[in-house]
């Protein structure tokens, strides 16, 4: 089934995460970081840091675990066997560290087609902000393969 193009504009519930410092020893060390910024208080601390420093990728991991039970792709009726995930980039504006409360609005931005329809392109954007201001913003899109599509 094709992606319906009336999700361009809609904005997906509000998620709200606190950063924990367990948290993000486990995602550098599942990520190879070896940065001791991102997991050792006291090197973090010696680098001039308040906290531990969120490694660049993990807000795309904090604003998936959502703790509302919200699920976009139930919502967008995607079929999770038909999805790939296409590409993500962030863009920060400030350091965001453990002990953080951060704040995700996403709004869906874009739907395209690919191959005659049989590759749909789901665009989201993500602001991420701390008590009002911006610290990141995130691009990501889902690759959707119709499998309707060419019959």
């Amino acid at each position: 089934m094709a992606l319906n193009k009336e999700l361009i504009g809609t904005r997906i519930p509000t998620n709200t995460v606190d950063i924990e410092r367990g948290q993000l020893r486990f995602f550098a060390k599942a990520i190879g970081d070896t940065d001791p910024v991102h997991s050792d208080l006291a090197a973090a601390k010696a680098a001039g840091h308040r906290d531990l420093l969120v490694p660049p990728t993990y807000l795309f991991c904090a604003d998936s675990a959502r703790s509302d039970g919200f699920n976009f792709l139930e919502f967008a009726e995607i079929d999770i066997r038909h999805i790939l995930h296409g590409e993500q980039g962030f863009t920060y504006h400030r350091p965001v560290y453990a002990g953080d409360t951060l704040t995700f609005e996403t709004t869906v931005s874009d739907i395209y087609s690919k191959k005659g329809g049989a590759l749909e392109f789901l665009v989201q954007a993500t602001a991420v902000t701390r008590d009002g201001e911006l610290v990141a913003e995130i691009h990501k899109s889902l690759v959707v393969r119709n499998p309707e599509a060419g019959k």
